[in-house]
């Protein structure tokens, strides 16, 4: 059974742990406290966003971050899929295409306009999974500063 909660406080550093595993994967930089905090703080900011873990059979295999945003071009309140991600060890079982069923779910209930992400080109599967559900390709580079 496969299901997505609201992160709750005593899981942070179980979460925390699983975004280390991720950035891992693309050698980003992470530290553990700072990251600790910043999810203490975006837990206390709805405002910002949520994080949901997600469970396979009540265990902890996953998670994904939904940060909003508003972009007067794209009509409104825009829902950002900052993270989503699998432990290796759970990937293959639908988890991935079930997360992003409820990702979707959660936009429309609550009236995001569009849901809009990033991936790294590497991560084929992502894509094929995103694709899927019928993300598609932006025209627009994704820039950033500093």
């Amino acid at each position: 059974m496969i299901n997505l909660e609201l992160l709750k406080t005593e899981t942070i550093p179980e979460i925390v742990n699983l975004m280390i595993d991720f950035y891992a994967i693309d050698g980003y930089p992470i530290d553990k406290e700072t990251t600790t905090n910043l999810f203490f703080e975006f837990v206390n900011k709805s405002e910002a966003g949520k994080c949901f873990a997600i469970k396979y059979n009540n265990e902890i295999c996953g998670y994904t971050i939904l940060v909003q945003f508003f972009s007067f071009e794209m009509g409104g309140y825009i829902l950002l899929l900052d993270e989503l991600y699998i432990s290796n060890s759970f990937q293959g079982k639908g988890i991935g295409k079930k997360a992003v069923e409820f990702i979707k779910q959660f936009a429309q209930e609550n009236n995001y306009k569009k849901i809009v992400l990033e991936v790294e080109p590497h991560n084929k599967h992502a894509i094929h999974l995103y694709e899927k559900e019928n993300f598609r390709k932006h025209h627009r580079d994704l820039m950033i500063f500093p």
